[in-house]
């Protein structure tokens, strides 16, 4: 099977349907702030999070940041508010901890289009190749590769590699085009792509950039070429977050990524005018699906109940957590 035709191998677990209901009069603030406290858990919240779970969590951050943080807690519950493979990466790096998800049907586009059974296929055509995976990828998929990365320090990973090794990058094929340019190395793409950042395109951004003349577009790297060339910055989601709240001369910014890095943004520079890029959907905003699908009243439960879990089976763990820590280990 080709990488174009590759679909789904692996479901996720089906969100737990019998639950005890929540009572509707309590203070769900208060209460995860406790539950939290008597379960001795840390809460890690990724930046594409509605903004009351952002401000409730422990750690927001991106999918480096969030890796780092969840390889140092001592805590002995992490609820991770993310998607999939960021809890599965947190339990990796702390398999005897507990590891709970607010939804764990909040999937990823990326690790979803890339099976483990048809990457492994696809991968002997390239026996001899470095295999460079995106943190966007199950734990099945980390355990075939040599090296992980993240948007903030894919080309520092790929320039750790030496010249002489072939490479495969995988899932992204904009971060890995993007990457490539960057780094003047060749590579193989995995076709993948993101359901958010495919959607921006030129053409509506142009359209935008006509209402506000003087607003600086900042692109996430896995949007299309064509927007990463009419870019004036280009970073991973913490790095355009730092490019919004230190580059004082500009107040205003249209913002190719998903819509959730805009509440850290206006919370750290008050003020600041941000503007979502238009995606070509139909939909004035770009909201991740997936993401969203973590709410206040699920943690609540989540923390409540310790599950959802995310699992890990150990031999997969095992070999996942060899390339993440050589990740880590670059700094």
């Amino acid at each position: 099977m080709s990488p174009e035709a590759a679909v789904p191998q692996m479901p996720l677990p089906t969100a737990i349907a019998d639950r005890e209901p929540i009572d509707p009069t309590i203070d769900l603030e208060e209460e995860i702030q406790r539950l939290k406290k008597e379960r001795n858990a840390i809460i890690l919240a990724h930046y594409y999070q509605d903004g009351e779970i952002q401000d409730i969590a422990d750690f927001v951050g991106d999918s480096l940041g969030l890796s780092q943080q969840a390889a140092k807690t001592d805590a002995d519950v992490i609820a991770f508010c993310g998607v999939h493979f960021m809890a599965e990466t947190a339990k990796i790096l702390n398999m005897g901890k507990t590891v709970i998800m607010p939804d764990p049907d909040a999937g990823c586009s990326l690790a979803d289009r890339c099976p483990p059974d048809v990457f492994a296929e696809w991968m002997k055509q390239y026996p001899d190749h470095v295999v460079v995976s995106y943190i966007n990828t199950s734990a099945a998929i980390k355990a075939l590769s040599d090296i992980i990365c993240t948007s903030t320090n894919a080309v520092r990973v790929v320039e750790s590699i030496p010249e002489d090794k072939k490479i495969v990058f995988c899932p992204d094929r904009h971060l890995g085009r993007w990457v490539m340019k960057k780094t003047g190395r060749d590579m193989v793409l995995w076709p993948g792509f993101c359901v958010v950042h495919e959607q921006f395109t030129a053409r509506k951004i142009h359209k935008l950039h006509q209402e506000y003349p003087e607003a600086k577009l900042i692109a996430h790297p896995e949007c299309e070429q064509t927007v990463l060339d009419i870019a004036d910055y280009i970073g991973s989601t913490n790095q355009l977050i730092n490019y919004v709240v230190e580059t004082k001369e500009f107040d205003t910014f249209i913002v190719a990524t998903e819509m959730g890095v805009m509440h850290q943004m206006r919370k750290k520079r008050p003020g600041v005018k941000v503007i979502g890029a238009p995606p070509d959907s139909g939909c004035e905003c770009a909201v991740c699906p997936y993401m969203r699908l973590n709410t206040m009243e699920k943690l609540y439960v989540a923390l409540r109940d310790l599950k959802p879990e995310i699992t890990v089976p150990e031999d997969i763990a095992k070999r996942a957590l060899a390339p993440v820590e050589k990740m880590l280990a670059l700094g």
